[in-house]
């Protein structure tokens, strides 16, 4: 009973006009970049955090921007995905697989209605289970204290590499990256200049907006600059625009299964829309069988992924609202945003800002309805933007981004250091290295160490209060089991290869 109510306070916060107004304009902003190849929902998120901190939004108001971007970003992704065949983003990339071959059939207008739909149900089925289980995780999470804290951490960026599917290994070197950077600027404890090259204007550390900017911004525009799409015509929707009560039937029981499914990926930390989708594909496809058409065009191939990434999309939230700890890329530039406005993610944040916390919660479920009824009836609006040339888009790119550092301090220092991390970030996708990995060992990193010296405080030094709680020593087996699992599944698939080489000889 306390859960609706405090459920009823949120719905009240999130349907003041001036908040549904605010909704309704991020799931708008969400959609158009989320459908423009390559931006996706980091560079959404992070281009209106400095917009919402100038205009003076309250916390509350900021955040339910944010996640309404957020939604509309994966809402967004799929368009491209399914009409272009290009992915909006890495997590869309299971959609292509079906959704592109369903316009090629004309039925373009049902594959972008089933996936809106698909999306729909895995973010209410994920919601709920906010409401459900965040309450009881966040009154879990208060047992646990610095050591527990350093530790899950620490289970947080072996998971990136022990879930990264066939490059676990560049990774964690992501990861590992981005945990040195956060070591760079001043020792909170001893003064000491780490990493600053006797630099003034990194000694309060690399600023969060300009790597996030940085990495993804401007490395999407050298990526833009040097490819050119010849031939990508826009596949026009013939037939249906929506689909029918059969096709809704079919996807039915995967709508339910992937929601579940994506919901538990996304609470993992660092797993992702991207893992969550790709998983819920190729189980859907398993299940299927020698029936299923996956990869020519069926119906289940492309509510499955869709499911998954609606639902881990709100599943991520759970970890960043009730531990601190980002669930996926876009949930650590969330946090970000909250630190501007002095708040701190974490098990009392139900307690201290439950206004805060069930605004977001009752945002989402207004957002989902809005990107629903907003996304079939714009389907001819959406293809018309996908046609904006690069020479446009390019430029709109860059200046946008500009804009968002520079707004920051005010240092042209800043435009520089984007710069150079936007052409680390090229180079490191050029070579296939993740950049969300990265990201999220950044924001990893100065909580590793804050609560790593918290702990050895309190131990007077003693190392054995990293494992000596219950809760510690759960983490630690799920720590060797995900280093464990990447290296048994090598193991099994390089014995598959020998005995395959030794049945064709």
């Amino acid at each position: 009973m306390d859960t609706l109510t405090y459920l009823a306070q949120g719905f009240g916060v999130a349907m003041t006009p001036t908040n549904l107004m605010i909704a309704l304009i991020g799931t708008l902003i969400g959609t158009v970049v989320g459908l423009l190849p390559g931006l996706g929902p980091i560079n959404g998120v992070a281009l209106l955090i400095p917009i919402a901190f100038a205009l003076g939004l309250p916390p509350e108001s900021a955040l339910i921007l944010l996640a309404a971007v957020y939604l509309g970003c994966e809402y967004g992704g799929r368009i491209s995905s399914i009409l272009l065949n290009i992915p909006g983003e890495a997590s869309t990339l299971m959609t292509t697989l079906d959704g592109y071959p369903l316009a090629r059939q004309g039925r373009a207008g049902v594959a972008l209605s089933l996936s809106a739909w698909s999306s729909f149900i895995g973010a209410l089925i994920a919601t709920c289970g906010m409401v459900l289980f965040a309450p009881l995780l966040a009154k879990w999470a208060i047992a646990f204290g610095p050591a527990e804290y350093f530790v899950l951490m620490v289970l947080a960026i072996v998971a990136l590499a022990g879930m990264a599917g066939d490059k676990p290994m560049k990774t964690l070197v992501a990861a590992l990256l981005g945990l040195f950077l956060s070591t760079v600027g001043i020792d909170a404890n001893s003064g000491v200049y780490r990493f600053t090259f006797d630099s003034i204007h990194v000694a309060d550390g690399i600023q969060f907006v300009v790597l996030v900017l940085g990495l993804f911004s401007v490395s999407e525009i050298l990526l833009l600059l040097e490819k050119t799409h010849h031939g990508h015509t826009v596949v026009k929707t013939t037939g249906r625009m929506l689909f029918n009560l059969n096709e809704a039937r079919r996807v039915f029981f995967i709508n339910l299964r992937c929601a579940v499914g994506g919901f538990v990926i996304g609470v993992l930390p660092g797993a992702g829309a991207t893992l969550a989708s790709a998983l819920a594909y190729m189980t859907e496809k398993r299940i299927a069988g020698p029936s299923g058409q996956f990869g020519k065009g069926d119906i289940r191939g492309l509510a499955a992924p869709e499911t998954a990434i609606g639902a881990s999309c709100c599943g991520a939230m759970v970890p960043m609202l009730t531990l601190g700890v980002p669930g996926s890329g876009t949930t650590a530039v969330m946090i970000g945003a909250l630190t501007l406005y002095n708040i701190t993610p974490g098990p009392l944040l139900f307690q201290n800002e439950p206004q805060l916390v069930w605004g977001l919660i009752a945002s989402l479920f207004i957002a989902n309805v809005m990107l629903l009824v907003l996304n079939v009836p714009m389907i001819k609006v959406f293809t018309r933007i996908l046609a904006v040339p690069n020479w446009a888009l390019v430029p709109a790119i860059a200046i946008i981004t500009s804009i968002g550092v520079y707004a920051i301090h005010a240092t042209t220092f800043d435009l520089i250091l984007m710069v150079l991390v936007g052409i680390l970030g090229y180079i490191l996708r050029k070579l296939d290295f993740p950049l969300s990995p990265l990201l999220l060992g950044f924001i990893l990193g100065g909580l590793m160490e804050q609560n790593l010296r918290r702990a050895l405080s309190i131990s007077n030094g003693a190392l054995d209060i990293l494992w000596s709680s219950g809760i510690t020593q759960a983490i630690w087996m799920l720590v060797v089991l995900m280093l464990v699992l990447p290296v048994i599944r090598i193991w099994r698939r390089r014995q598959a290869q020998r005995k395959a080489l030794l049945a064709d000889a």
